[in-house]
């Protein structure tokens, strides 16, 4: 863990590294060493992550469910609902924010239905839409090509990986794939399969198991057992996780630990599919039912 922990490190060093050379007289080495590994031990049991509320938008994003951060152009798109996550309305709209909370574009793309996990790639921006995948071209703010799923039936969370986009179907428990402009299954039985999130090659899922890391050909080992039912996915660094519940808790984990950042149940504000800015450790909360994103200074 990082952060907050490098000037405990830095404090926790100093007291280690004195406390061993007064007993020590030779091998500054090896001491330094030996105190690295104290300050690793004491950190790790004594500094927890925490979140820090930092702003939130007007409530104006109806029934926002995603957040995504465009790292090319620090865009930030939301996808809102405005309505039942499973009708077919044509209520549907994403809208861009920018990093202080101010709705840059309340109605940036409109005509979905009920929009909600997404992805970009090559200038296109992928949503999930019910029982379709939805391409649109980012310059010219226009749907460019839709992609139906015969049995789908909750599309949720998208996520891509060199130019193939998988997303997750919460009811059905499947993994589909984009490839080529054909959809296909990648992986299926995964009860309630939701936050999709690749890094570094490695495709990770959040599901009513926990938390899982597949393999190509679509089998998974289960990292972490503790967050249940997640809904929003970021992968922080090699073994360190972000991850939502979407009643109203936020996770980080490491490994088979898990500590709960926030807990906003008691206020009914949900905590859907969460975005980041990872230079400045923010991160986006869609609160859902609340209308509004909010955002927190992570400290981990």
């Amino acid at each position: 863990m990082k952060n907050t922990m490098r000037k405990t490190n830095n404090l926790i060093l100093g007291l280690a590294l004195s406390g061993l050379l007064f007993w020590q007289c030779g091998g500054a080495e090896k001491t330094k060493e030996k105190a690295e590994e104290i300050v690793e031990e004491v950190v790790e049991e004594s500094v927890e992550p925490s979140l820090t509320y930092l702003w939130e938008t007007s409530e104006e994003l109806i029934t926002c469910e995603s957040v995504l951060v465009d790292e090319a152009t620090g865009k930030i798109y939301v996808t809102n609902i405005d309505g039942n996550p499973t009708d077919k309305d044509g209520n549907g709209y994403i809208s861009i924010i920018n990093d202080k909370g101010d709705i840059v574009e309340k109605k940036w793309l409109t005509g979905l239905d009920a929009p909600k996990g997404m992805a970009i790639d090559e200038g296109k921006l992928y949503v999930t839409d019910i029982d379709k995948l939805v391409e649109i071209d980012i310059e010219s703010s226009s749907i460019s090509e839709t992609y139906p799923v015969s049995d789908a039936v909750f599309l949720n969370d998208v996520t891509i990986n060199d130019g193939v986009v998988y997303f997750s179907d919460t009811r059905t428990g499947k993994i589909h794939k984009l490839e080529n402009g054909e959809v296909s299954l990648f992986a299926e039985g995964q009860e309630s399969i939701n936050g999709l999130r690749f890094a570094d090659g490695v495709l990770y899922g959040l599901d009513g198991s926990g938390l899982k890391e597949y393999k190509k050909d679509g089998s998974f080992t289960l990292l972490n057992e503790k967050v249940v039912g997640g809904d929003g996915l970021i992968v922080l660094g090699e073994g360190e996780f972000l991850a939502s519940k979407w009643k109203g808790e936020i996770w980080v984990v490491k490994g088979e630990k898990a500590w709960k950042v926030l807990d906003s149940k008691a206020d009914n504000s949900n905590t859907a599919d969460i975005g980041f800015l990872k230079d400045e450790n923010i991160v986006l909360v869609p609160t859902f039912q609340r209308n509004k994103v909010v955002a927190y200074e992570l400290n981990y």
